[in-house]
């Protein structure tokens, strides 16, 4: 049997994400920021800017399940990026920042415009715009999702 993995259409998009996460990781490691990854901050500018929030309001806020963010946070927590505290009843808690985490939001909000300012910058440099590309591809799978058609491949 050959390795079906050998080809792929879906791995070079997997690894080009992973290089951007691993080159701004690369901004947190050269200065020195423990335990921080780039797949957080979007969370932590949402609990900066509106506060202390369960994880069912985070993940409403950044559009998640509640089961994603729920891993998310305590990965947070155990980089000591964030903390939960009793919520209003027994049953909920809210996340919130710690003092190191607040420390770095002026630091995350400023890469994150970065971000955007050099992601603006390589879409000028291509025939097409990344962004147009999503759109497209979220336009096809509004026609026809994409479990749809990988169940459909399978029959």
């Amino acid at each position: 049997m050959d390795d079906p993995t050998e080809q792929s259409q879906w791995r070079p998009l997997h690894e080009l994400l992973d290089r951007l996460h691993a080159e701004i990781g690369r901004i947190y490691t050269d200065r020195e920021i423990k335990g921080l990854k780039p797949s957080y901050v979007r969370e932590l500018i949402q609990l900066h800017l509106k506060g202390p929030m369960t994880i069912t309001e985070l993940a409403d806020t950044v559009g998640r399940t509640h089961s994603a963010l729920s891993q998310k946070v305590s990965a947070m927590r155990t980089a000591g990026l964030v903390r939960t505290v009793a919520g209003a009843d027994a049953r909920s808690k809210k996340v919130t920042l710690t003092a190191k985490s607040k420390k770095l939001v002026e630091l995350l909000t400023a890469e994150w415009q970065a971000t955007e300012a050099a992601i603006a910058e390589l879409e000028a440099e291509l025939p097409y715009p990344m962004t147009q590309v999503v759109r497209d591809i979220e336009q096809a799978l509004a026609r026809k999702s994409f479990h749809d058609r990988i169940t459909e491949k399978l029959k």
